[in-house]
């Protein structure tokens, strides 16, 4: 069992910066596959960046060149650097992770971000 728990949201004006971190708990050796999702009301989950335990990253293109995931030597804890934000990133921010080889799914509770001003 993994548990992640999410940090670092608040509210923010337009063209601000917050940095999210993951960190967590329990037996992390499975998890390859670390990132960030959110979700805004009334719309679906979406990815938003994800690193791998070999450090290959990806990034949702509606945040390319303004947030940057990251982690240190272990998978945990992970961050998410929000840079020149805008009212279309407010959302929850869910941490996620992906072990191997079960492939089985953990998520945190949610950080709120609201860009608003």
């Amino acid at each position: 069992q993994v548990q992640l728990v999410e940090s670092g949201g608040g509210v923010v004006q337009p063209g601000g910066s917050l940095r999210l971190a993951c960190a967590a708990s329990g037996n992390t050796f499975p998890i390859w596959l670390m990132g960030w999702y959110r979700q805004a009301p009334g719309k679906e989950r979406e990815e938003v960046a994800t690193i791998s335990s070999s450090g290959d990253t990806f990034y949702a293109d509606s945040v390319k060149g303004r947030f940057t995931i990251s982690r240190d030597n272990a998978p945990f804890p992970i961050y998410l650097q929000m840079n020149n934000l805008n009212p279309e990133d407010t959302a929850v921010y869910f941490c996620h992770a992906r072990a191997t080889p079960s492939q089985r799914e953990y998520w945190g509770q949610g950080t709120q971000v609201t860009v608003s001003g």
